[in-house]
């Protein structure tokens, strides 16, 4: 079984493409819907899916997932796979990871909308058209675009408990083309994965290919069978 985990302002609907195309082989799969409201929430969601789950689960997360695929914990988890995601390590967050790394100011900084009253971050559309959904076509950037939701401002600054990747074997694909996300902080992160890939893609890769996502994950798949 295949499990996504979506990033920040989106939902369990990005995945949607590369779940098609591994029903298609013949792997199930689901994807979580975070509420994206604190760490332990984002967590349990996921703890709530993998529960009903009795056997060996390849977990994938992008971006803001890969912090809430690196807090979870379960016996079934047979191989992590970070997207252009945020492998991260006891104490470290989305705000705090590599801080000694030399990297260009945030791209996304701009488009991001803090709302101190509600604790909520929502994204400008034009620039995150830009960050986020570089390489990937019109109709589907704007499409993309019109589902994204508010999350909250705390997730930046949350460290996992627990950091599974420590004794769960992971890959890491670090999206070259990545706009918010960097590569070379991607590169970073990958160094503490299992296997690395590169893909020259954006920060969008549900979007740009998700037939080398399924690709990769029933690969993946199979090789914990």
């Amino acid at each position: 079984m295949a499990v996504f985990v979506h990033g920040l302002w989106q939902g369990a609907w990005v995945w949607d493409e590369a779940r098609a195309e591994l029903a298609e082989r013949g792997v199930d799969s689901q994807a979580v819907e975070l509420p994206l409201t604190t760490l332990a929430d984002d967590v349990a969601a996921l703890g709530a899916v993998l529960d009903r789950i009795s056997g060996e689960v390849v977990l994938i997360g992008h971006s803001y997932g890969g912090v809430v695929i690196t807090a979870v914990q379960r016996p079934n988890l047979r191989h992590l796979i970070y997207l252009t995601a945020y492998q991260v390590d006891e104490g470290e967050s989305m705000a705090k990871v590599f801080p000694d790394l030399e990297l260009p100011p945030p791209a996304l900084g701009p488009a991001i909308q803090r709302d101190k009253e509600t604790g909520l971050s929502t994204l400008d559309p034009a620039i995150a058209r830009d960050v986020l959904y570089n390489g990937v076509p019109d109709d589907v950037a704007d499409a993309a675009l019109a589902r994204l939701r508010p999350s909250a401002l705390g997730l930046f600054r949350e460290s996992p408990a627990t950091v599974a990747w420590r004794t769960v074997p992971s890959t890491y694909v670090v999206c070259a083309e990545d706009r918010a996300l960097v590569a070379p902080l991607q590169r970073a992160m990958a160094a503490r994965a299992s296997a690395t890939l590169e893909w020259p893609v954006g920060h969008s890769p549900a979007a740009a290919c998700p037939r080398d996502i399924a690709d990769l994950v029933e690969l993946r798949a199979h090789l914990t069978r």
